[in-house]
């Protein structure tokens, strides 16, 4: 008997899929069923016959189809996602599309990586948008008229090697399908184009230094999943041009712009920055960097650094601000979180409990928001740890349920994964995936100050202080005027703790102070340190406000409400410092 022999082609994949399908299913199942029948019909498969695109299946909520051509089937990709923001159709489409070998079936299906990778791209991919890979982006860049934005390397689930990925810019399905005067509305979330920085002398090395520099800042900003950044080759066409940056952002579809100029002179080079708001024109920031010119690709490195630690966080502030102005009934998902994030910087019972609502609010709007799944399981956690929570067992279940759905939804952002692994650290204890999570965020975007301030958290509950201690530097060191400051801080003061570094942690507790002074953590921290050093009435002082903070606090319930497995030295100096063990009427009957 002959063996038959697998046969195999190289295609383009095009996979779609419904956002938030289900829940419009439990909201309206009969009319969200026809209404896809009717978007099948009516705008997939005519446009994929359009494109000479083969349909090799539908699901209840998606559709996967092949094409000889990676243009043709991003082409067709666009054609269907200007069809559906232009149409009558209430549903967002994720598209993702990649170009690789597949096995081809006896009925005509097709299988392999080829197939497996354009749909977790799509999983990927921004709600209306698309997401190529790599191979389909050499073979579509250039030739098609349009911009693309570096997304980085993606882990993809169940892919073994990263997937470097790109999306279609916002608003540019129309120059692919022919209709190229049509202005890119803005995205639904920061957006940025960082622009040729300007050569101030005749100098050509001065030259590729800049674009080199400029090149960087993109590439850095782009690891940062929440923001929108505008692709090398869009922001270049502006290149030697004097543009008005209104101009630009309205063509680019961009809120803001990123521009500067670079001077060389006496061995050292001058570096000027400007992030502006390109649809009011205001000035947002603006800084001047001034370094040797001694290793020039060491020098990129530091200032593109400089920069991207410099304006990220203003980016959020003025989204936020934006967010905070616009009246509850004209927010969608994103701005909820944007005001979700605001709320976080509070630990009050109130703080949390708002954030919570906020977050609530947000994931019914787009049940898929990984990152909104993520803080939400913060908050639930925060109940649990902070002691707020009137059933701990109840919050720390639903704490848990969201850090896994927003792992499920998206395991490749590093905000998400280093709140999931914060999440996990407390209310699981499963070490090593913890550090892995961590390990990740940090290698995926190494300019978080997040990812590094969550990974010191993670390494001293794993009861790896000196680690624990270098993340919370490099986190402080990232982002000095962080409003959050103060919990690295204690972070920091705990490990010094565990250490037998008393002195550095009084600091460390002092500093947290200074920057919130009701913050009990601090406390306790203070409380710690001076007793392990025999300061008692400095230790009985802390112990006093900390109760005064926070009058339920006990060590028992303390330790019950998980992470401290590795805090020996740290529960041993609250002991020290008089801290009650148990609840006052518990002691009393001697329980």
């Amino acid at each position: 008997m002959t063996e038959q022999r697998v046969q195999r082609r190289l295609a383009a994949i095009l996979a779609a899929d419904v956002v938030g399908y289900s829940a419009l299913m439990q909201r309206a199942e009969e009319a969200t069923y026809a209404e896809f029948e009717w978007l099948k019909r009516e705008v997939i498969e005519p446009t994929l016959s359009r494109h000479d695109g083969r349909l090799i299946k539908t699901t209840g909520d998606g559709a996967l189809a092949e094409f000889a051509s990676p243009s043709a089937a991003v082409r067709c990709a666009a054609e269907i996602q200007e069809s559906i923001s232009s149409g009558r159709s209430p549903f967002k489409l994720r598209i993702g599309v990649n170009l690789g070998e597949v096995i081809v079936g006896a009925d005509g299906d097709l299988f392999g990586d080829g197939i497996n990778i354009a749909v977790r791209l799509e999983g990927n991919a921004d709600p209306g948008g698309i997401l190529i890979s790599e191979k389909v982006y050499g073979e579509v860049e250039g030739k098609l008229d349009v911009g693309f934005e570096d997304r980085g390397e993606q882990q993809l689930k169940n892919i073994f090697k990263p997937i470097r990925a790109y999306a279609v810019v916002a608003g540019a399905y129309s120059a692919l399908t022919e209709r190229p005067s049509a202005v890119p509305p803005l995205p639904d979330k920061p957006s940025i184009a960082v622009l040729p920085f300007e050569n101030m002398s005749g100098d050509p090395e001065q030259e590729y230094f800049a674009d080199g520099m400029v090149e960087e800042i993109i590439t850095a900003l782009s690891r940062f999943k929440s923001l929108f950044v505008i692709a090398r080759n869009s922001s270049f066409a502006f290149k030697g041009k004097v543009a008005d940056i209104k101009e630009v952002g309205r063509r680019l579809g961009v809120r803001y712009a990123l521009e500067g100029s670079v001077r060389k002179a006496s061995g050292k080079v001058r570096i000027t920055g400007q992030l502006i708001d390109a649809v009011t024109g205001t000035h947002i920031w603006a800084d001047r960097f001034e370094r040797d010119w001694t290793d020039v690709f060491a020098l990129q490195d530091e200032v593109t650094a400089a920069v991207v630690l410099a304006i990220q966080p203003k980016l959020l502030q003025a989204e936020i601000a934006m967010a905070t102005r616009r009246r509850p009934e004209s927010l969608n998902a994103y701005e909820y979180y944007l005001r979700a994030m605001q709320q976080s910087y509070l630990t009050t019972r109130e703080g949390v409990a708002e954030t919570l609502r906020l977050t609530q609010r947000a994931l019914e709007l787009d049940p898929r928001f990984g990152l909104v799944a993520a803080l939400a399981g913060v908050c639930h956690m925060r109940n649990v740890t902070l002691g707020y929570a009137d059933d701990p067992q109840l919050e720390r279940k639903e704490a848990v349920r969201l850090l896994r759905l927003a792992l499920s939804i998206d395991d490749g952002d590093p905000d998400t994964l280093v709140w999931a692994s914060t999440v996990s650290a407390w209310m699981v204890g499963d070490l090593e995936g913890e550090i892995e999570m961590a390990d990740r965020a940090v290698a995926l975007n190494p300019n978080s100050s997040l990812a590094w301030g969550c990974r010191g958290w993670i390494y001293k509950i794993a009861g790896q202080s000196q680690e624990a201690v270098r993340s919370f530097n490099r986190a402080i060191r990232m982002s000095p005027i962080d409003p959050l400051l103060h919990r690295a801080f204690v972070g920091m003061g705990q490990a010094f703790i565990e250490l037998g570094r008393f002195d550095e942690a009084i600091v460390a507790g002092k500093k947290a102070l200074r920057q919130a002074p009701s913050y009990a953590p601090a406390y306790r921290c203070l409380a710690s340190a001076f007793a392990h050093l025999g300061g008692d009435a400095e230790a009985g002082e802390a112990a006093a406000r900390m109760l005064e903070v926070d009058p339920d606090f006990t060590i028992s319930g303390f330790i019950a409400r998980g992470g401290q497995t590795n805090a020996k030295l740290y529960i041993e100096g609250l002991r020290k410092a008089g801290l009650p063990e148990y609840p006052a009427a518990q002691e009393r009957r001697g329980d």
